[in-house]
């Protein structure tokens, strides 16, 4: 397995849908494995292929404490949503900023899994925010866009600040 690089927003790559997986093969599979060391090297809770550059509807998540239940939905599809939650999120495409968003408190979705069978799955409090901030992400939209245009443009300059800063 290996790391891969992540896209730091305004990267213009971060807004582009991705397509459906054709088949899960040993490519995606591949491809999963990559994602998820990344995101707990990262460290974080969820990524999706567009913020590696990767634009097939992949994504792992594992909201655990001890990193014991990774989950990979393959072109998830979010079936219903229930309640209401605002919270605090961040992103690794935009590092070290974190904004209150407005999402569904429960989602049931259909996904693939690595074996290329189809399963559904009901998710609830943070599982459920990951979920949809990622799939998000496959429809070519970062959690910046659900804030102000001020806020956005703050959390660019802030953004390439800290990259001139590391450059």
């Amino acid at each position: 397995m290996a790391l891969l690089p992540i896209l730091r927003y305004p990267d213009e790559r971060l807004f582009r849908q991705a397509a459906p997986v054709e088949a899960v093969d040993d490519t995606i599979r591949r491809l999963a494995g990559d994602m998820a060391e990344t995101m707990y090297a990262a460290p974080g809770i969820g990524l999706a292929a567009t913020q590696v550059d990767v634009h097939l509807r992949v994504i792992v998540i594992d909201v655990t404490e001890d990193k014991s239940g990774l989950l990979v939905l393959v072109n998830p599809v979010i079936l219903s949503r229930d309640g209401e939650c605002e919270g605090d999120e961040g992103c690794l495409s935009v590092p070290g900023i974190y904004e209150s968003v407005t999402r569904s408190e429960r989602v049931r979705v259909r996904a693939l899994n690595l074996e290329g069978q189809p399963f559904e799955l009901d998710a609830e409090g943070l599982l459920a925010v990951c979920i949809q901030h990622e799939m998000d992400h496959l429809e070519g939209k970062v959690f910046v866009q659900y804030l102000s245009r001020l806020k956005q443009s703050r959390i660019r300059a802030k953004l390439a600040k800290q990259a001139r800063i590391t450059a």
